[in-house]
């Protein structure tokens, strides 16, 4: 499936509209009351995050999975929070790997109504189990792969044991991919206060190392993207 041109910034328009409609009224309401710096101050937020999305997930090389090297993969295993744009992607850079999707979606933990549009707008990829983050069906995986999912996971305690099994779930040379924009600067002047929706790398690190897990290399996907590449304590590559 290939995609077009703008879909990432488009989709966040289409799933987020709430939030430019709220937007819009905080420009109705300076107008009217003469404030014209906080007009600026809205506009400016909002170009400039638009722009960055753009950036990240129509510009760069995010979707084409060039910055991703893993030689020997047979077993890989993709795991999202609902919204799946990955699964189809990673069938298509490793086609003589077996491929095994899942879905942590919990419509009782994840009230966002963007991921909800979501789901409606896109369906899920053929053959999608649906799972629990404390409960994971047996593997002996090459690659574990969460682009954009685990943050999702907002209880620190849950995401900590969740790692746990995703570690358990790993063969002994396996390896685990976590990419995730994190709670600093760059995301913080591209997203403004939405920048509290991500995890910091001292509290993913926390995560990892709380699981069991050590980071291999990290990769800066945009300036905007981290890419964590995890393996089991002990094991050296």
């Amino acid at each position: 499936m290939e995609r077009v041109a703008f879909q990432g910034v488009t989709n966040i328009i289409r799933f987020n509209w709430h939030f430019y409609v709220i937007a819009t009224g905080g420009i109705i309401g300076c107008v009217i009351f003469h404030q014209y710096l906080l007009i600026l101050l809205i506009v400016l937020s909002t170009v400039i995050s638009l722009a960055v999305s753009w950036y990240v997930y129509d510009y760069s090389d995010l979707y084409t999975l060039d910055w991703m090297d893993f030689p020997d993969v047979y077993h890989i295993v993709n795991i999202n929070a609902g919204f799946d744009e990955t699964s189809v992607l990673l069938a298509g850079k490793f086609p003589g790997a077996a491929l095994t999707v899942f879905d942590f979606y919990d419509p009782v933990k994840h009230t966002e109504v963007s991921i909800e549009r979501a789901r409606k707008a896109y369906g899920p990829y053929p053959g999608t189990m649906n799972i629990s983050t404390d409960n994971i069906p047996l593997l002996n995986a090459d690659l574990i792969c969460m682009m954009l999912a685990a943050h999702e996971i907002r209880n620190s305690e849950e995401r900590t044991r969740f790692f746990s099994l995703l570690k358990a779930r790993l063969n002994d040379q396996g390896q685990i991919l976590v990419l995730e924009h994190l709670r600093d600067l760059p995301n913080f002047m591209a997203y403004n206060i939405g920048f509290f929706h991500f995890f910091s790398k001292k509290e993913w690190r926390r995560t990892f190392a709380g699981a069991g897990l050590t980071i291999y290399k990290e990769i800066k996907v945009t300036p905007f993207l981290s890419a964590f590449i995890l393996q089991k304590n002990g094991i050296t590559s």
